[in-house]
């Protein structure tokens, strides 16, 4: 009970701190998820490549590290649950909460506009890092997997945030700057690929 009473003061909403626990899980088991996945060609798996890369040395490399900045985000909503009771602390993750959904839906926006115009026959895709690659698989496999992953990741971080932020001015501004910031960059990110811009670096 005590519990309860001191997260109502600190986020204004009861039962905000089991809420917190709960979006914090699910974002671990989904980080989780995409860990494993990225791990697994880290170590030299090959089941589900779309092509030849360049260098199976570099290949595994980027995924190592990408495994590796996973581990961290699947970490991360966990390792700062306490910090959420704290002010200052509380205002860092909203932050970064902030920062997280809007990356990672600008990327799944971006990316997946892309795959679905190459699919279409629109966009030719520039995919350097591959000596061969069958486009059609590649850009089914990230329309239709990578890209959704990282929508719902943005989303859970979003859900993360707002379950800990009232209903009213403080949760829509939250939500319209998030929004904004979404929009706007996912219209650079376009225009950059289609060549109206210079490069826009998106992931």
């Amino acid at each position: 009970m005590a519990v309860v009473e001191e997260d109502a003061q600190v986020t204004g909403l009861p039962g905000a701190a089991a809420k917190r626990v709960r979006v914090s899980i699910v974002l671990g088991a989904w980080g989780l998820f995409y860990t494993c996945y990225r791990a697994y060609y880290a170590l030299g798996g090959t089941v589900g490549m779309f092509g030849t890369p360049v260098s199976y040395q570099q290949w595994r490399m980027v995924n190592a590290f990408g495994a590796g900045i996973l581990l961290v985000a699947t970490v991360l909503p966990v390792a700062t649950l306490p910090l959420w009771r704290r002010s200052h602390g509380r205002r860092v993750l909203l932050a970064m909460c902030w920062a997280v959904t809007v990356g990672c839906v600008m990327h799944a926006l971006i990316n997946g506009i892309q795959r679905a115009l190459s699919l279409a026959g629109v966009m030719q895709l520039n995919l350097p890092f591959w000596t061969t690659i069958d486009d059609r698989t590649a850009d089914l496999q990230d329309l239709l997997f990578n890209e959704p992953w990282f929508l719902v990741e943005g989303l859970l971080w979003a859900w993360l945030a707002l379950s800990s932020l009232n209903a009213g001015t403080a949760r829509r501004r939250w939500l319209i700057s998030a929004g904004v910031a979404i929009a706007v960059l996912t219209v650079i990110g376009m225009l950059s690929t289609t060549g109206v811009i210079g490069t826009f670096i998106v992931g």
